[in-house]
Parts: C-alpha cells; sequence; structure tokens
C-alpha cells in the first residue's frame, strides 16, 4: 500500500503539470486579457501597464511565461490576482475554508442519505415506496443545480427563519461560539441541500442496482440455506461489498463539489472558492484561474487516492501489490 500510494503521488506530478499548461494555454489563446481593462481606462497611463507586463513577464513568449510561473510555484509563489490586488494564494487561502465547510456539509449530508435510501429501495422492489424514491430520484436527476437554488431561496421566504444568502449574519461578531456555529449553520443549510440533491438522486439508483446485484449472487443465496438471519445476509455480507463501488465514486466527487459549487456559491451568496474561480475566469485573471485549476486537480488527485485506500480498506480482496 506504500508503495502503491508513493507511486500515485508520483504520478500526480505530471498530471498536474499537464493540467496547469492546458489551462494557461486555453486562456492565453482566448481573445483579450485583464491588461486589455486597464488600457481602456484613462486614469492608468501606459508605463504602469508596461510596468505590470514587465513584472509578471507577460511581455514574453507564452511558452517563457509559462516556466516562469512554474518556476514560482516552487518557491510557494502562485502569483498576483490582477482583480483582488493581493498574491494568489491569499485569496484561495480565504476562499478555500469555505468552500471546504459546504462540502463536507454537502458530502455528509449525501452519504448519510444514499446508503438508507437504496437499501430501503432494493428491499422493497417494484413496489410502491420504490416507485415513490424512483420518481423523486428522476426528479431530482432532470432538475438543474441553479433552479433547485432558487427554488429554495424562494420557499426560504415562506419558512422565516432560513436565511436568503450569504455564509452570516450582520450581528455575527456579536453573537457567542456556538450562537456563530449555529449562524452559520443555518446559512449552510440551502446551499448544502441544493448541492446534495443531484449525488442523493443518482447515488441512490446506484446502491440500489448494487445491492440487487449482491442479493441475487450465489454467495447469499448459500447463507440462506445456512439459516443465516436476513439481518446479518443484508448488513454483514451483502451491503458491504454492495458499498465497494459506491467507494470509488465517492473519491470524484471532491472535485465535482468545487465545479458544480461555483454556480450555487454565486446564487446564494456562499464566499467560496467555486466563486472566485468563476470570476477569474471572466475577468481572465490568469494566475488566479491557474491556482484554483491547481487546486481542484490536487483534490481530484487526493479524492482518487482516498477512494483506493478506502477500497483496499474495506475489501480485503483488493491489495495493491507489486506484479
Amino acid at each position: 500500500m506504500h508503495r502503491f500510494i508513493l507511486k500515485r503521488l508520483l504520478f500526480a506530478i505530471p498530471l498536474l503539470l499537464g493540467i496547469s499548461f492546458l489551462t494557461f494555454l486555453f486562456i492565453q489563446i482566448a481573445p483579450g486579457d485583464f491588461l486589455d481593462k486597464l488600457r481602456l481606462n484613462p486614469q492608468i497611463s501606459t508605463q504602469t501597464i508596461q510596468l505590470y507586463e514587465e513584472k509578471f513577464h507577460l511581455d514574453r513568449p507564452l511558452a517563457v511565461q509559462y516556466f516562469m510561473w512554474l518556476k514560482n510555484i516552487f518557491k510557494g509563489d502562485f502569483g498576483y490576482s490582477f482583480s483582488y490586488k493581493v498574491p494568489v494564494l491569499r485569496v484561495i487561502a480565504s476562499r478555500a475554508f469555505n468552500t471546504l465547510i459546504l462540502s463536507i456539509a454537502s458530502l455528509i449530508l449525501t452519504w448519510i442519505c444514499v446508503i438508507p435510501l437504496g437499501v430501503i429501495a432494493a428491499l422493497k422492489r417494484n413496489k410502491f415506496t420504490d416507485r415513490v424514491l424512483s420518481f423523486f430520484s428522476y426528479l431530482g436527476i432532470s432538475s438543474p443545480t441553479f433552479f433547485l437554488a432558487f427554488l429554495f431561496l424562494y420557499l426560504a421566504t415562506f419558512v422565516g427563519w432560513l436565511p436568503l444568502g450569504g455564509m452570516r449574519s450582520i450581528h455575527f461578531e456579536e453573537f457567542t461560539f456556538w450562537g456563530k456555529i449555529f449562524d452559520v449553520g443555518r446559512h449552510l443549510i440551502i446551499p448544502a441541500v441544493v448541492l446534495s440533491i443531484g449525488s442523493i438522486c443518482v447515488l441512490q439508483r446506484i446502491m440500489r442496482a448494487n445491492l440487487l446485484e449482491v442479493l441475487g449472487s450465489s454467495y447469499i443465496l448459500g447463507a440462506k440455506a445456512r439459516g443465516i438471519t436476513s439481518k446479518r445476509i443484508l448488513y454483514v455480507h451483502a451491503l458491504k461489498n454492495a458499498i465497494n463501488p459506491m467507494i470509488t465514486i465517492f473519491g470524484y466527487q471532491f472535485s465535482a463539489l468545487l465545479s458544480g459549487a461555483a454556480l450555487t456559491e454565486i446564487i446564494v451568496g456562499w464566499p467560496g472558492l467555486g466563486q472566485v474561480t468563476l470570476e477569474a475566469v471572466r475577468s481572465q485573471d490568469l494566475y488566479l484561474v491557474m491556482g484554483s485549476m491547481i487546486m481542484g486537480g490536487v483534490l481530484l488527485i487526493l479524492g482518487n487516492l482516498l477512494a483506493d485506500i478506502l477500497l483496499a480498506y474495506f475489501d480485503p480482496r483488493i491489495r495493491f501489490e507489486k506484479s
């Protein structure tokens, strides 16, 4: 396992290099750049723009710009955000924690609901309960995330105690420690539920199919023939094997949440990294886009690595050994 983890981490280096180069290439070949907006501002002199270009090597060929940025990466310098007028690392650090809170809340909510709903749907196969769950699953899958965000915000106006956006209340600093946690939790409900609905609907159907396949296998039939109780067969033998494919899917959710959270964060006003990434792309803030993409790539790699480790832990038949 240690050899496998080291091998995956070493393989991640060229993968991140490829992601960063393609991102750098695409944003550079797009028409215009952030400095074009400065050139249109009569209050900004040509000398100031030239100073920007020389300082950040924007007047050099594309390959030179990329390798200069790559060289600074190894020094811990992710570049400068032209939009926020601060280093990129500071922008990412200030927003990454907010996105992490939202992502963890969404993951927990998703997996708390997925396994029980999948088990219920499998045990009630083709019955009324299964058909109701299937109906709501297809409804949730077909509903766009932005539509659900607007719908929940509209419903929140009738509920009264759910906030209509943001991460904190106006008087947040006046609250006690537990009051602050409760306030953030209230603001977290809508974005976390919106992000979770699509995943719950998809994964619940996968969990149902996996469990039905396992319950129809020969070793389950043999367990029934030996007189093992239905509960033990379900929770000890069948459920553990049905969860294995779900663990692999779990790894991909880290990066998927980052990309899926962007639009949701904008609609509900959640100050997260997804909102920053989208704003950076729209404003062609080169180094902020690069930093955000690297963050997404790291999350994808770590998510897949975590999924492989969990898969080997839960299934003793899977071992990563040198052939």
